[in-house]
C-alpha cells in the first residue's frame, strides 16, 4: 500500500512541475512601469485599469508543495514584499554621521522613468547643550543614532505610494531622510573631541550625491520637503541643494521647497536668565545656544542682513524667505501646537488664563501677517502640528480647497508658463490663508486630544476650555446667537 501511495505522490509532483513549465510566469510590473505615458513631473492622477493592476508575485508552486510534503507543520507562509516600502540605504561617505557617530542614511523608493523626486527631511526639534543632548539620547535615541533603524519604511500622505491617498505624487521617486543630527539640519560639526556630532547640512549634501547613480541628475523636478524641524531644514538648505545640483551638471533640474510646520515665530525671550532644559527654552533661546555647538551653516544672503551674533534670525522663515531664490510652498497651521507647547501652553490639560488666551489669538494674527507675502501658502486656522505626511491630509481645506489640490495648482504654474506668475491660475488657487480669527474656526480641522488622557475633545469643548464666550462672539459676528456654532465656516 505504501508503494502505491509513493508512486501516486511522485506522479502528482511531476504533473505540477510540467504544468508550471508550460505556463510562463506572469510579467510582473510596477505601477510606474505600466504607466509609460505618465507625466515626467509625476502628476498623473488617473486610476489604473484592470489590465494595468500589477499581479501579486507568489513563490513558485513547486517550492511550496515540496516544503509542505517535507514537513507540513513547518511550511513557510508566502512572504509578499510590498513595492510600497522605502528601503534603507546608508551613506557611502561613512564620515558623515548621526549624533553618536553611526553612519547616517536615507530610505528610497525608486520609480524608474519618473522624473519627479521628493526628498523629505524628518522633524524632531533639536538639542543645544550637553544636558539636553544626553536626555534626548536616553529618551529618543532613533533621533540621534542609526543603530536601530528598520530596513524598510512605509510612506504616508505625500510620501504614500497609494493613488487614493496621494493622487498626484504616488509614483514619484521618494526619499525619506531620517533626522539624527539634532541641529535643525544646519550643522557641520564632526564628532571629533566633542561628545556628539552635528552634521545635518552635510547629511543632505551626501544624500544628493548618493542619488546621482539613481538618476537624480535626469530629474525634471526635485522637491525638498520637510515637517517641523525638517521644514525649517528646507528653508535653510533649499538654495544649497539647488547649487549642488548645478555643480553636478544637473542644471535642467527645477528645485522647489515644501515647508510644513517649520515656519516658527521668534517669540519674546524667556523670563529666565538662562533656560535650563528643552521645555523652558523658546525657539530663539534654543537656536542661539545651538548655533555655536552645531557649527551651523546658514544661507549667506540672509546672514548678510544681520550683524555678527544675530545670525540666528535666519532660522525663522519670515526673516529668511525674501532672500531665497528657490520657489517655496509653505504649509502652516495658524495655531501651531508645537509653537504653543514650547511657550508652555498645552491645550486640553489646563484652563487658560486670559493672558494665555490672548497670546493664542495674537499668535494666529502674527502668523497670518508673516505669511501675507508668501507666494504659495496653505494655512488653516487650526490647532495642530504637521500635515503633509498625515494619511488623511486630503481632508483639510481652506476656502473649500484641499492641500493636494493647492499643491497641484502650484505645480501647474510651473508647467504651463516659464514666466513667474504673480497671481494664481484661474480656478486654481495656491495662496490660501483662513480669514477667521480664532482656533478651530475651520470645520475641516483635525481633532484635538487631551494630552493627559488621549481622549478627543470636540471643537466647542476646546473653545469653552479656552474661555471663549461663544454667545458673545456670535453676537459680535452677527450670527444667530441661538446657534453660535454657525460661525464656523470654511475659510472664515
Amino acid at each position: 500500500m505504501k508503494f502505491w501511495e509513493a508512486l501516486l505522490l511522485l506522479f502528482f509532483l511531476s504533473e505540477v512541475l510540467s504544468q508550471n513549465k508550460r505556463n510562463p510566469k506572469p510579467n510582473v510590473r510596477t505601477p510606474a512601469q505600466n504607466r509609460k505615458g505618465a507625466s515626467s513631473s509625476g502628476e498623473a492622477g488617473r486610476s489604473l485599469s484592470a489590465e494595468e493592476v500589477p499581479p501579486v508575485a507568489l513563490p513558485p508552486v513547486e517550492n511550496v508543495l515540496v516544503s509542505q510534503l517535507r514537513s507540513p507543520s513547518q511550511a513557510p507562509h508566502p512572504v509578499l514584499k510590498s513595492v510600497d516600502d522605502m528601503k534603507l540605504c546608508f551613506l557611502r561617505n561613512t564620515s558623515v554621521t548621526c549624533n553618536d557617530g553611526t553612519t547616517a542614511g536615507y530610505y528610497l523608493r525608486e520609480a524608474k522613468g519618473n522624473k519627479f523626486w521628493i526628498i523629505f527631511l524628518e522633524g524632531g526639534w533639536c538639542c543645544y547643550n550637553r544636558e539636553t543632548c544626553d536626555a534626548r539620547y536616553k529618551n529618543i535615541r532613533r533621533l540621534m543614532s542609526s543603530s536601530e533603524w528598520p530596513q524598510t519604511k512605509r510612506g504616508t500622505g505625500i510620501l504614500s505610494a497609494h493613488l487614493d491617498e496621494n493622487p498626484h505624487w504616488w509614483n514619484a521617486n521618494t526619499v525619506f531622510v531620517p533626522y539624527c543630527s539634532s541641529d535643525v539640519w544646519s550643522g557641520t560639526q564632526p564628532k571629533g573631541r566633542h561628545e556628539y556630532a552635528f552634521m545635518g547640512s552635510l547629511i543632505i549634501r551626501e544624500v544628493i550625491k548618493d542619488l546621482v547613480p539613481k538618476g537624480i541628475k535626469q530629474a525634471k523636478v526635485v522637491m525638498l520637503a520637510g515637517t517641523s524641524a525638517g521644514g525649517t531644514g528646507v528653508l535653510l538648505n533649499i538654495d544649497r541643494v539647488a547649487a549642488l545640483l548645478e555643480e553636478l551638471e544637473a542644471e535642467a533640474v527645477q528645485v522647489r521647497g515644501l515647508v510644513d510646520s517649520g515656519w516658527f515665530l521668534d517669540v519674546k525671550p524667556s523670563r529666565q536668565a538662562d533656560c535650563v532644559d528643552a521645555t523652558s527654552c523658546t525657539p530663539t533661546d534654543a537656536i542661539k545656544k545651538g548655533l555655536r555647538l552645531w557649527n551651523a551653516i546658514l544661507p549667506e544672503k540672509c546672514k548678510q542682513q544681520f550683524k555678527k551674533g544675530d545670525e540666528w534670525h535666519c532660522f525663522f522663515g519670515h526673516k529668511l524667505y525674501s532672500s531665497l531664490r528657490s520657489p517655496l510652498f509653505v504649509v502652516q497651521w495658524l495655531f501651531d501646537e508645537e509653537q504653543l507647547r514650547i511657550e508652555n501652553i498645552q491645550l486640553g490639560i489646563q484652563t487658560l488664563m486670559e493672558n494665555q488666551w490672548n497670546h493664542i489669538r495674537n499668535l494666529g494674527r502674527e502668523m497670518k501677517n508673516s505669511l501675507r507675502d508668501v507666494a504659495a501658502v496653505f494655512a488653516p486656522a487650526c490647532l495642530s502640528h504637521t500635515l503633509i505626511t498625515k494619511s488623511n491630509w486630503m481632508d483639510f481645506q481652506v476656502k473649500s480647497v484641499s492641500l493636494p489640490r493647492a499643491l497641484h495648482c502650484w505645480e501647474r504654474r510651473f508647467q504651463e508658463s516659464a514666466k513667474t506668475l504673480k497671481t494664481p491660475l484661474r480656478s486654481c488657487p495656491f495662496h490660501l490663508i483662513d480669514s477667521c480669527q480664532w482656533p478651530h474656526c475651520n470645520p475641516t480641522c483635525p481633532a484635538v486630544h487631551d494630552h493627559t488622557t488621549g481622549q478627543e475633545v470636540n471643537v466647542k469643548q476646546t473653545l469653552l476650555r479656552m474661555g471663549l464666550d461663544l454667545q458673545k462672539k456670535a453676537q459680535e459676528l452677527k450670527v444667530d446667537p441661538g446657534n453660535p456654532m454657525g460661525m464656523f465656516r470654511n475659510g472664515g
